[in-house]
C-alpha cells in the first residue's frame, strides 16, 4: 500500500484502539488508580519496570507492589526509613525482585530530592526527535547509589543497543495527552514528538510486515528505523501509532 494507504489504515485502528475500554486488561491501570502527580508517575515507573511476560500477571504484582508501598507510593518513597523497606524483600516478579524494589525505592527517593524528579531527570538531554540519550543519562543517575550489579539490568540502556520498549512505554503514559483518557499527558518538559514506540514482539512483527522495519532483530537500530518511519506519518505524534501496531498483533493477531 502507499504512504498514504498506510497512514489512514493506521489512522483508523489508533482510533479503535486508544480507548479507555482496553485499559483494564492493560498495565496502564494501575497508575490510573491515582490523582496525584508524583504517585501516577511513580507507580507507572514501577509497573513499566516489570511489564514483561503475562499481562495478567503484570497487573497482579503491579497492584502487589502498590499494596507494598501501602497505596501512597510518593509518600513511601520519600519518607520510609530503612526498616521499612524490610517489606518488600519478598517481592517477586520473574527476574525482578524484593532487592531490586528496595534499590528502586531508595533511587526514587534520590531522584526526588537531589534531581528535581523523574519529569526533571527524563527531560535532562533529550533533543528534537529522540529521548533515547535522555534515557541512557536517566540511567546512570538512577544508579548513582551503591546497588548490587543485577539490579542495573532492570533498566535499559539505548546507548548499549537497547530498543528500551518499557521505559518508552512508561514516556509515552507520561507525556502523550490524555483526550481520549489513555494516557496521561502531566509531563510537560518533553513532547510527543520526541517519544519512541515501545517496540516489542507484537508490534516489531505488525511493523515488518506493514514495511515499517526490515531489521529482524527488536533492537535500538529497528526503534530507529520504526522511529523514522512513524514520523513521516505523524511528526508531531509518532508513537500514536503504537495503540495501532499492538492491537493489530495483539487482539486481531495480524
Amino acid at each position: 500500500m502507499t504512504q498514504e494507504e498506510l497512514k489512514e489504515f493506521l489512522d483508523a485502528k489508533v482510533e479503535q484502539y486508544n480507548r479507555p475500554d482496553f485499559l483494564s486488561t492493560d498495565p496502564l491501570r494501575i497508575p490510573h488508580g491515582f490523582t496525584k502527580k508524583e504517585d501516577i508517575e511513580i507507580s507507572g515507573f514501577l509497573t513499566s519496570t516489570i511489564a514483561w511476560g503475562n499481562r495478567k500477571s503484570i497487573i497482579n504484582n503491579s497492584e502487589r507492589m502498590m499494596e507494598l508501598l501501602e497505596n501512597s507510593p510518593f509518600d513511601f518513597v520519600m519518607n520510609h526509613q530503612t526498616k521499612d523497606l524490610e517489606k518488600l524483600q519478598g517481592f517477586v516478579h520473574r527476574t525482578f525482585n524484593g532487592v531490586d524494589l528496595m534499590y528502586f525505592i531508595r533511587s526514587l527517593k534520590n531522584i526526588y530530592r537531589q534531581h528535581g524528579g523523574l519529569e526533571n531527570t527524563f527531560a535532562l538531554k533529550g533533543d528534537i526527535t529522540s529521548l533515547q540519550m535522555s534515557i541512557s543519562q536517566f540511567k546512570t543517575v538512577f544508579f548513582e547509589l551503591d546497588h548490587l550489579p543485577r539490579t542495573t539490568k532492570h533498566v535499559s540502556d539505548p546507548q548499549k543497543g537497547s530498543a528500551a520498549k518499557r521505559i518508552n512505554m512508561f514516556l509515552r503514559w507520561m507525556v502523550r495527552n490524555n483526550n481520549n483518557g489513555v494516557d496521561f499527558g502531566i509531563w510537560k518538559k518533553i513532547s510527543p514528538s520526541q517519544l519512541s514506540c515501545p517496540l516489542d514482539v507484537h508490534s516489531g512483527n505488525v511493523a515488518r510486515k506493514l514495511g515499517l522495519i526490515q531489521r529482524k532483530q527488536n533492537d535500538g537500530k529497528a526503534l530507529a528505523e520504526l522511529d523514522a518511519n512513524l514520523r513521516r506519518l505523524d511528526p508531531h505524534d509518532p508513537v500514536k501509532y503504537d495503540f495501532a501496531l499492538f492491537g493489530l498483533g495483539v487482539f486481531e493477531k495480524f
